[in-house]
């Protein structure tokens, strides 16, 4: 059976670049990039910008669904690298999928400054979320709750060669490991 390994943090904290990196890079036979931004572009009929507080119904019900998917893919043997805005208030889904599975779950939260995620952030192109102003919101939110302490990787100063490696040593030694 594989594993689930949540990469998050405020939009521009590497997220993607990252999970893909690890599952392109594992040393297991089966590994995938879930992709989370993916599943919003699915909607439609009614998307609401997931940032907003009318979104709540819309994104737990997609946080649902890509923690279903994910689960799906690791008891298939797939090393699940997911990569998105998944804040601990929707730690539920993918505990509940862990679970029920027996699988492991780890969190890995990239969390630079506030002013290098803006950077970051809004130096993409061909992205659709490069608004600094929603950039601040959703860093501050991962700024206000309570996370595991040992989930948290200020990524500030690091190259994504070293933040890789350094979440690749993370998940050896068991430091982001939820279930």
């Amino acid at each position: 059976m594989g594993r689930i390994v949540i990469v998050t943090g405020p939009p521009g904290a590497g997220k993607s670049t990252v999970a893909r990196r690890l599952a392109r890079e594992t040393d297991g036979p089966l590994a995938m990039h879930l992709h989370t931004d993916d599943f919003y572009a699915y909607i439609v009929k009614g998307f609401v910008e997931p940032w907003r507080p009318e979104s709540q119904a819309q994104n737990v019900t997609l946080m649902n669904a890509i923690a279903a998917v994910a689960a799906t893919g690791a008891v298939g043997g797939y090393e699940v690298y997911a990569d998105g805005v998944v804040g601990p208030w929707f730690f539920e889904p993918w505990l509940s999928a862990a679970r029920r599975h027996g699988l492991e779950l780890d969190y890995v939260l990239l969390m630079p400054d506030e002013a290098t995620t803006v950077a970051r952030g809004t130096a993409r192109t061909g992205h659709p979320m490069t608004d600094a102003a929603v950039m601040r919101q959703m860093w501050q939110a991962f700024r206000d709750v309570a996370t595991p302490p040992d989930s948290l990787l200020d990524t500030s100063g690091q190259t994504a060669d070293e933040t890789v490696a350094a979440v690749r040593a993370g998940l050896a030694s068991g430091r982001f490991r939820l279930l």
